[in-house]
């Protein structure tokens, strides 16, 4: 068995097609955002800090880069304001805190965090998602803060084609499935993992994805696995397949490439589900896959170098 002193970090930042990222100065954008993040993440394992503490903070970094459908880089929904989706697990008890519909949280992730760390309850939605966020202090953003130009020009064309739209949708063929996440092994051998989400381009008022639904966008247990997915939320909350990858972990005795690997086939034969996930299982190994032509993500597996890709 691998000895625990190996931290293993896995981000993501969206899947689909990609063809948003058409040129070369803009492909650049994003890989090294993914990989000053990863290594902003591998400074905390490895100076002992939890995996809960990485993939918090990875996932508010995140959250802070416009690149990102996620905080500051939300999509619009039809009333042009922004609901954003966040959940966050810890494997070491299972304890986990959620958010849904939040409008003026700059770091969703980290109110999820504050509802795991000090609320009887897993999810908070809307007006009280915000109430307890004052309760604990925490400041709140100008809805300007999420209102970038290129989120108000998506939601024009969203309307202009009476239909929602996937972030950084450029054909209605070419989509780019915004959520963004984190999961992670520390030198203790626990895990975590976090996910956090705009949702889609002109999306109904009140709808909710998968980000913030334990077992379906995220889920973390020492038993078997961390996991965080990006894509459609409706296909992942109908399979539960966060979820799915950690039992077939645990009790298929499956490692992370193979979970992945069977939990995206059964993902794509039973409801045709676009996206894709990340996956750090209890032993430390990395593994990633998607539907969708393409997934931003990177990781570092068991301390070693960090890779990004498309």
């Amino acid at each position: 068995m691998l000895s625990s002193s190996n931290y293993s970090l896995m981000i993501h930042g969206g899947a689909g097609a990609l063809d948003n990222v058409r040129d070369q100065a803009t492909a650049v954008r994003y890989l090294e955002s993914m990989r000053t993040i990863l290594e902003f993440g591998r400074e905390i394992l490895a100076r002992g800090g939890t995996a809960v503490e990485a993939v918090e903070s990875c996932a508010s970094e995140l959250e802070d880069n416009p690149l990102f459908n996620a905080g500051c880089g939300s999509v619009l929904n039809e009333d042009g304001q922004v609901e954003m989706d966040a959940g966050i697990m810890d494997g070491r008890d299972l304890a986990a805190g959620a958010v849904a519909g939040v409008s003026r949280i700059a770091n969703p992730v980290q109110l999820a965090r504050l509802i795991m760390d000090g609320s009887e309850h897993v999810l908070l939605s809307g007006a009280g998602a915000l109430r307890y966020a004052e309760h604990c202090g925490v400041p709140l953003a100008d809805d300007d803060y999420f209102r970038t130009p290129e989120r108000i020009a998506q939601l024009a064309q969203a309307r202009e084609r009476r239909s929602i739209m996937l972030d950084h949708d450029d054909s209605g063929e070419a989509q780019k499935y915004g959520t963004i996440g984190a999961v992670a092994r520390d030198l203790e051998g626990n895990l975590a993992a976090a996910t956090s989400t705009g949702g889609i381009v002109n999306k109904r008022l009140g709808r909710i994805g998968d980000s913030c639904i334990i077992g379906a966008g995220v889920y973390a247990d020492n038993a078997n696995g961390a996991i965080s997915t990006t894509g459609y939320g409706e296909d992942f909350i109908r399979t539960a397949l966060a979820k799915m990858v950690a039992d077939l972990i645990e009790y298929r005795g499956l490692d992370a490439k193979g979970a992945v690997a069977f939990a995206l086939e059964h993902f794509r034969r039973k409801v045709g589900g676009r996206g894709g996930l990340i996956c750090i299982d209890y032993q430390g190994r990395c593994a990633s896959a998607t539907t969708t032509k393409k997934m931003i993500h990177g990781w570092i597996e068991q301390g070693g170098e960090s890779h990004c890709r498309f």
